[in-house]
């Protein structure tokens, strides 16, 4: 299935289908930071919030994850996973950097499946 978002006012064509209200999430396998295998089971019992992006390098989406780092801490009993296709050592540099330590991020370098899973697949453009 192909669904269009939009990038600047242009149409981007992604592969698979956006969870939907109700659903349940797709199971899945990324890699944390220090290039272990981690899975959404790994979070079990807590609420997650998945913030899905392309790259932490790019500023709308870096402004994303300083965001929810910010709000985190507020949110009992909730993780929020920061996923992008960057390098776990482009995440941890970051997330370093910039003094983040209330979110979690993976990466797509493996379980790339997860892309098509929750709809972010980019198809083309």
């Amino acid at each position: 299935m192909s669904q269009t978002v939009t990038l600047a006012g242009n149409p981007i064509p992604v592969a698979g289908r956006f969870p939907q209200k109700g659903d349940s999430a797709p199971a899945f396998t990324l890699v944390a930071k220090d290039l272990a295998d981690v899975g959404l089971a790994a979070y079990a019992g807590k609420r997650k919030i998945l913030n899905i992006f392309p790259s932490i390098d790019t500023p709308t989406c870096a402004t994303s994850v300083r965001q929810f780092n910010a709000k985190a801490n507020r949110l009992a009993d909730t993780v929020v996973l920061c996923i992008s296709a960057d390098l776990p050592f482009a995440q941890a540099r970051f997330c370093g950097a910039e003094g983040l330590d209330n979110v979690v991020t993976l990466s797509t370098l493996r379980g790339r499946e997860f892309l098509e899973n929750y709809g972010v697949a980019i198809a083309g453009g």
